[in-house]
């Protein structure tokens, strides 16, 4: 494929995304935008909190938090400097299966992109100093999580859909084990999981294909390592055989969270649009959907309500979340178990659906208004393998969603007598 930038469209395609893979399994794509003079690099490496040791959960976001902390070249101020001085940004985090990085600056500083990425990956160091700095300040997120009545009900939710999985389990780990993890364990967790292979890299903005490859082959050729370890085995991911319900005492609060729910379908499951579109029906933006509309407006039981769908590689969460009083914990469960029995049982309506293809489609050109928007669309096709031409074909693709395919595809994963129910707040007294 040519590497001369084609015409910009309004939707990125194969037309205008350059892809090349570089012989030691890193792939990069590229996408100019000469209306900008802005540039965004935005990827991820193929590791993870899957890979961390139950007994130092959190080990691969720690180390992906190590790594511009210094390296065998420069100090943790002197990268902070360069980027400080240039207006750039750079940053890394970690997920269960990738550890993502990014950034952004003005197009003519794309190379303090490329070496900052480079020496941050290849040669950190993790500075005793800067590793023990690094611990007290997670440390103290930490304690902080602990405190948020949200926060508590969702971790444990978690840990009830997805038993002995890593989606079960919180990334940045918890007390605990980040004070079980050493200096020593960065080191190895680098050496032993940080490959070139299994590395996606997207370039947008001002640049041309040509310029971005010839930085890759400069920053990133020499990395050469044998093939990564396979991914780990886990437990199977199996749907809740009952309800169960669970409520978590945090003392001092006068409000209680509530996670309710259930497993949701993976991201390429043929039902995931459908699935989807149900969800933004059901209550994806809060006070708009069915669930707000009855259990906050209607029966004034909670301060928010709004359900999400989350879609990974393997499987994914339907969920349903709400603040509430807590002397209204269980007649709000009853409310939103009863919407989620008729959104199982019967079609949603015409105007429902109609309304929420409009407003995917409409929102699609917004999200695509930045370079970083275009980025993070187009890492997500090479994620989950949706093909180049997705976004142009993602308007027909959710015109075609029916209302009889959303009901199907809620009936394939919600089942309202066995839900997780999790409450979290000021006493075990739920009323």
């Amino acid at each position: 494929m040519s590497t001369q930038p084609s015409r910009i469209h309004s939707v990125p395609g194969p037309d205008d995304i350059f892809r090349k893979t570089l012989p030691n399994g890193i792939v990069l794509l590229v996408r100019s935008n000469f209306n900008s003079a802005s540039v965004v690099i935005s990827g991820y490496l193929a590791v993870g909190s899957q890979f961390d040791p139950p007994e130092k959960l959190g080990l691969a976001h720690y180390t992906s938090r190590g790594l511009m902390r210094g390296t065998a070249r420069s100090s943790f101020q002197e990268i902070f400097d360069r980027l400080e001085s240039a207006g750039a940004s750079f940053g890394y985090g970690a997920s269960v299966h990738t550890t993502s990085f990014g950034g952004r600056a003005l197009a003519e500083d794309l190379p303090l992109l490329f070496s900052t990425l480079a020496e941050s990956l290849i040669e950190p160091v993790f500075p005793a100093d800067q590793v023990n700095r690094l611990k007290s300040q997670m440390l103290t997120s930490l304690a902080i999580r602990g405190q948020s009545t949200q926060d508590v009900a969702a971790i444990e939710f978690d840990s009830l859909l997805f038993p002995n999985h890593p989606y079960g389990r919180p990334e940045d780990g918890y007390i605990e084990t980040i004070n079980a993890i050493s200096r020593n364990d960065l080191v190895n967790f680098h050496r032993d999981h940080y490959f070139p292979n299994g590395m996606t890299m997207v370039v947008v903005g001002a640049v041309h294909p040509q310029q971005v490859f010839d930085l890759t082959d400069r920053y990133f050729s020499h990395w050469q390592k044998p093939a990564p370890p396979a991914e780990p085995q886990h437990a199977a991911i199996k749907p809740l055989e009952r309800a169960v319900v669970k409520h978590i005492v945090v003392p001092g609060k006068s409000q209680s969270d509530l996670v309710m729910g259930t497993l949701g379908p993976k991201r390429k499951a043929p039902e995931y649009l459908a699935a989807s579109l149900g969800n933004s029906i059901l209550g994806q933006f809060g006070l708009m959907g069915r669930i707000g509309d009855s259990v906050r407006e209607k029966a004034g039981l909670a301060y928010y309500a709004s359900t999400s769908l989350n879609a990974w590689k393997e499987s994914g969460s339907w969920e349903v979340s709400a603040g509430i009083n807590p002397d209204n914990v269980k007649r709000a469960t009853a409310l939103i178990t009863s919407e989620l029995r008729r959104f199982t049982s019967e079609l949603v309506s015409e105007e429902e659906l109609t309304d929420n293809q409009n407003n995917y489609i409409g929102r699609m050109p917004l999200s695509l208004e930045s370079n970083g928007g275009v980025a993070n669309s187009i890492l997500n096709l090479e994620r989950f393998d949706l093909g180049l031409d997705y976004l142009q074909r993602y308007p027909s693709l959710i015109r075609a969603v029916t209302r009889e395919q959303v009901l199907e595809a809620a009936r394939l994963h919600i089942d309202p007598d066995k839900l997780a129910i999790v409450s979290a707040g000021p006493d075990g007294k739920v009323k």
